[in-house]
């Protein structure tokens, strides 16, 4: 991020796949008027507001093993993922 001068990470998901849902990752220059801005361990990410419910309560993490390196979301809303891992099933978290 640092060398394409891109201070955020905006995060969300979008329709599609065998699941029905897939995360999406993208740079962002500034935070958008709507977004959820979270900050964590020195890190800032961008919430898509379109996606705040589908990703209350989640983790992302960065793992590295002998086979892969890539983005895992840890979340608490998804109830299912295909065979591939490339799409899941989420239910929006409820709100008191």
């Amino acid at each position: 991020m640092a060398e394409r001068g891109l201070g955020f990470l905006r995060v969300g998901v979008k329709n599609g796949g065998c699941a029905g849902m897939e995360y999406v990752m993208d740079y962002a220059e500034a935070p958008q008027p709507l977004d959820e801005v979270v900050e964590d361990n020195g890190v800032t990410i961008l919430i898509d507001a379109k996606a705040v419910l589908f990703l209350l309560g989640s983790e992302v993490d960065y793992e590295t093993t002998l086979l892969h390196e890539k983005f895992v979301f840890r979340n608490p809303n998804q109830t299912d993922a295909c065979g591939c891992g490339e799409s899941v099933t989420i239910v929006p978290a409820a709100v008191e």
